[in-house]
């Protein structure tokens, strides 16, 4: 009876806390107004249309093929979708919720036979920005791997790099919302510019 007892009290003590959580952190929404499930593969496209294609992975233009960069496919007659990810919240979850870390990768092998997980770069000297990369595994230890998307006052998504603090002392972090710049022909996902606006569609 006790055990039975003790049973029923954890699963309502779940049910709490998976309320609690749903409150505090609501879930992203895809485009079909579901929640963003990690583990499933997502295309990121523009919230708005006509603007650009869906994110992919690309080089800087520069000469050089690798490393290779966040950045968002061109206007283009048939837009392209880009290339898919999969997201991985840091704290076990089955859904991405508003505002809480994750990482993410492309899904796929890389033309460099690097990682396709997101990274924050050293801030550009020249541009004063900091560009996303696709080019090491994740580092347990690291803050660099953990973006979370926000919604703006419009009620659309955009991604930002502002890591969890998940201890009682954290370095404070040099927050920054993600949007796109164009540089040597290339539309680049970069930080600490204006904010750009996304939807996420299931693949």
């Amino acid at each position: 009876m006790l055990r039975i007892l003790i049973g029923s009290l954890s699963f309502i003590w779940l049910l709490m806390a998976t309320s609690t959580m749903a409150q505090t952190w609501p879930p992203v929404l895809d485009a079909n107004g579901q929640p963003l499930r990690s583990c499933v593969e997502y295309y990121v496209l523009p919230a708005v249309t006509d603007v650009a294609g869906g994110l992919t992975l690309v080089n800087l233009n520069n000469g050089s093929i690798c490393p290779l960069f966040v950045g968002q496919q061109p206007l283009a007659p048939v837009v392209s979708r880009g290339t898919s990810v999969i997201f991985a919240p840091r704290v076990a979850d089955t859904v991405v919720r508003e505002t809480r870390d994750f990482t993410v990768a492309f899904t796929g092998v890389s033309v460099c036979a690097q990682s396709t997980a997101w990274r924050v770069g050293e801030r550009n000297l020249e541009t004063r920005r900091r560009y996303i990369l696709a080019e090491t595994d994740p580092i347990p230890s690291s803050n660099a791997w953990h973006f979370n998307i926000v919604k703006n006052d419009q009620g659309l998504y955009n991604f930002q790099w502002c890591p969890n603090c998940l201890t009682r002392v954290c370095p404070k972090p040099l927050c920054g919302d993600a949007g796109i710049v164009v540089e040597n022909e290339r539309r680049l996902l970069v930080l600490d510019g204006p904010a750009f606006p996304f939807i996420f569609r299931r693949a």
